[in-house]
């Protein structure tokens, strides 16, 4: 009876203490995201522990783009032109980045939003867990970076 009631209680706590996301907090997916780990469904982890690139997110008005960026040695981003389109979607208390190209379509659930993390899952129940990617400057020429 004690475990049935402890499993209850850890059930309960886990599905109030998900994070709610709301309007406002969309904000916060702008600027660089690194990569830290996947996880997989079945359990497994990836840890990356250097990326040659980073997510640019820049969302106004629940639309924008979704860019890969390459951060070089003195602070600055190598970028291209390719990127996807980005529409945050709210429904069912949860949020949804329905993402676009020429080529695909494809969706993620955000799963954690703060200024320093971000999970994002998608349908193959695959989680992407991200935190916010600084510029690096390792030639430490005291320029100021963007």
């Amino acid at each position: 009876m004690k475990k049935t009631f402890a499993i209850l209680f850890i059930s309960v706590l886990f599905i109030c203490c998900k994070q709610k996301i709301n309007p406002t907090d969309i904000a916060k997916i702008n600027g660089y995201w690194e990569i830290e780990k996947v996880t997989f469904d079945k359990g497994d982890d990836k840890d990356y522990k250097i990326n040659e690139s980073y997510d640019f997110f820049e969302i106004k008005d629940n639309k924008g783009i979704r860019k890969k960026v390459m951060p070089q040695l003195d602070g600055t981003f190598l970028v291209n032109d390719t990127f996807e389109n980005v529409v945050v979607r709210f429904a069912d208390d949860k949020v949804f980045l329905d993402y676009q190209t020429d080529y695909a379509k494809w969706t993620e659930e955000v799963i954690t939003l703060s200024a320093e993390e971000l999970v994002l899952v998608n349908k193959e129940k695959t989680e992407y867990h991200y935190k916010k990617a600084t510029s690096i400057n390792l030639l430490g020429d005291g320029k100021t970076t963007k």
